[in-house]
């Protein structure tokens, strides 16, 4: 069977899927999307999706193309939308710009939505064509994707060990066990991620502000700070309560007095489900989900990343190990008590390892 698409169709994609990057820090809840358009083999028009509520990539594209869009073809890297949300449907600007083809890299998740863009192009007689470089723009997107489909975010776990697999001194002190690169590759993957992941012991120690702080002009949406706090512990005094945006508590507590005091100072106090004795986990993400996050970020200690691994509810560890050794009082990096036979080991995929800076990531899903 041949292909629907033409020697040419890569090239273009690959730019539309670069210009979907550009939008890396900046689209939630919506997806990174990246889009060109190309008359007689010249690109005329391009455009990405910049932060939500403003114009899609299609739109950017379409506006700087103008009359020239008129038997184009388009590159998009996500089906078009088909319905009216806070901007109308792309799918219909395409038709009113008089394109000849659509080139799409991926289907829209959405199951409500899904084939409905595509579907609107072909009955006016537009030429469609899916499936290019659909890998490559799937991960440009693993939260929105997760989230569409099981409605749960992508959850990353960062952590950071030295080479006998200590994360902290037996005294809590962790600063700094990798070097000044880990740690800005680590403030890119906060960039990115929707909320960040936490325990309330590892705020008490260490009282950290989880915000992503990048180097030069690179535009941010800082993400939100979620703490996994089941009796309420938290210090109102806590930098992140200093600080603008989203502070939620996830807790079992029902101590009213505790629920005033902390969200007097700037926290979001949720009650969830009980598990166990703790939070029930898994709802705290379909919660998050509901709330339109896409990728969230743990940052956690042993006891936290132990009942997130047990749970199987991380999609991706990405392991920091910097070359030194700790010691056998140091702390571990997961608390997982019961595991005495080699069939109880959690086992891991590796899927990714490199140098940042000094230091290894690992890469495991």
């Amino acid at each position: 069977m041949s292909s629907p698409f033409l020697k040419e169709d890569a090239q273009f994609m690959v730019r539309a899927l670069r210009l979907a990057e550009k939008g890396l820090y900046t689209t939630d809840p919506n997806p990174r999307v990246g889009c060109v358009v190309v008359k007689e083999g010249v690109i005329v028009g391009e455009g990405w999706h910049q932060r939500a509520g403003e114009a899609h990539a299609e739109i950017n594209a379409l506006n700087q193309a103008g009359k020239r869009s008129i038997g184009a073809t388009v590159y998009v890297t996500l089906e078009p939308c088909s319905h009216h949300g806070k901007t109308p449907p792309c799918a219909d600007a395409l038709i009113k710009g008089k394109v000849a083809r659509v080139v799409i890299a991926m289907q829209d998740p959405n199951p409500q939505v899904s084939g409905n863009g595509m579907r609107r192009l072909k009955e006016a007689d537009v030429e469609v064509c899916c499936g290019l470089l659909e890998q490559e723009a799937e991960m440009l997107n693993p939260g929105f994707c997760k989230r569409m489909r099981v409605g749960l975010p992508y959850i990353r776990s960062k952590l950071a060990m030295s080479l006998d697999g200590r994360t902290a001194m037996a005294s809590g002190e962790s600063k700094w066990i990798t070097g000044a690169d880990a740690r800005k590759d680590v403030h890119r993957l906060r960039a990115r991620s929707s909320a960040m992941f936490t325990g309330v012991q590892t705020v008490l120690v260490d009282d950290p502000s989880l915000t992503a702080r990048l180097e030069g002009e690179i535009e941010v949406s800082q993400p939100w700070r979620v703490i996994v706090d089941s009796r309420l512990q938290m210090s109102p005094q806590a930098a992140m309560a200093q600080l603008e945006g989203d502070n939620i508590l996830l807790t079992i507590s029902k101590d009213l007095k505790r629920h005033k005091l902390l969200e007097a100072a700037g926290f979001r106090v949720v009650v969830v489900s009980e598990k166990e004795g703790h939070i029930d986990l898994e709802e705290s993400f379909e919660m998050l989900a509901s709330y339109g996050l896409n990728e969230v970020m743990v940052e956690a200690g042993a006891v936290l990343n132990g009942a997130l691994l047990k749970a199987g509810l991380v999609d991706e560890w990405i392991v920091y190990m910097a070359p030194c050794v700790m010691g056998s009082s140091a702390r571990g990096l997961f608390d997982l008590p019961g595991l005495e036979a080699m069939g109880d080991r959690f086992k891991l995929k590796l899927k990714e390892t490199r140098m940042v800076g000094g230091d290894l990531r690992l890469t495991f899903r």
